[in-house]
């Protein structure tokens, strides 16, 4: 049996189709939704997330605010931009792109940001909402993970899910959203990370198994399950002379010899990547749907 490929691409561009859809009736009440965007210093990954998430923003006709800042602007002159923002009405989103250079305390940064706006999902406010089941703003990979699952059928409650990896990022905040007692969710959640003994042991009785760990082949075939679903979260360069880049992008997973084994997976790329920036752009919606009172919850 070889898996069937979840195409993560396809998804986020629905989804994209809806959130532009949703835009555009927005826009018929005088509503228009705005992510304001901080980037500091040149980082090659930054720089392209950012570009990519100001076309998506101007395809989807949400409003966009980009700051594209000096690597050695001064830690009060990056936080008054944040409480600049803060207070503008037209951005009802604020994405600082991280990391932010040696030199700036990005914690400081991430508090400032008001709740209301921190469509990233990484405020210790939402993540405590998120955390005892309240509404809250999501993180945006967590988010798109589960997204995957529903869009592909996959039933999760009552399913024994194995996450490989304990990060703030992807870990934690998807293990707390899954065990949460609501739809698209109730389901029993072992996390494994790198003082977990014997991990195979958990890989292999997981009905979904997500790969979280940030090194290539950390799933291998002989660790996974019968049918599983499989998940790969992770994005690693590997040198390869035969790429004009001189690399190439592969996950945590031996995809080849896994997809022999699981009902369904994730690429890398094309997988859980593309649904990081449709779901910054899904919260910002939200957002502009609260600030508006707009009911959310329907």
């Amino acid at each position: 049996m070889t898996a069937q490929i979840i195409d993560g691409k396809q998804i986020a561009a629905d989804m994209r189709a809806e959130l532009k859809a949703e835009v555009a009736k927005l826009k018929a009440q005088h509503i228009v939704p705005g992510l304001g965007v901080i980037l500091v210093g040149e980082d090659p990954a930054s720089q392209s997330y950012v570009t990519a998430k100001e076309r998506a923003c101007d395809d989807m006709g949400i409003y966009s605010d980009d700051n594209r800042l000096a690597v050695d602007i001064s830690q009060q002159q990056l936080m008054s931009l944040v409480e600049k923002m803060n207070k503008d009405p037209k951005i009802n989103g604020i994405l600082v792109q991280l990391p932010l250079p040696k030199g700036l305390d990005e914690s400081e940064v991430l508090l400032a940001i008001d709740p209301a706006k921190d469509v990233d999902g990484f405020h210790p406010v939402n993540v405590g909402k998120m955390v005892v089941g309240e509404k809250a703003f999501l993180p945006c990979t967590p988010h798109g993970i589960i997204q995957l699952l529903i869009r592909n059928g996959v039933t999760i409650e009552g399913a024994d899910v194995v996450i490989v990896g304990r990060s703030n990022l992807v870990g934690k905040p998807l293990a707390n959203m899954l065990i949460q007692k609501k739809p698209n969710a109730n389901a029993t959640v072992t996390v494994c990370h790198t003082r977990t003994k014997d991990l195979s042991s958990h890989t292999k009785r997981a009905d979904i198994l997500i790969a979280a760990a940030g090194r290539p082949n950390t799933i291998t075939a002989d660790m996974v399950k019968e049918e599983a679903v499989v998940i790969d979260v992770g994005i690693n360069r590997i040198e390869d002379s035969t790429k004009k880049r001189g690399y190439r992008l592969v996950g945590d997973v031996d995809f080849e010899a896994v997809k022999e084994k699981a009902s369904l997976i994730t690429p890398v790329p094309g997988g859980v990547g593309p649904m990081t920036i449709t779901m910054l752009l899904y919260n910002t919606v939200e957002s502009a749907k609260r600030a508006a009172g707009i009911d959310v919850s329907k």
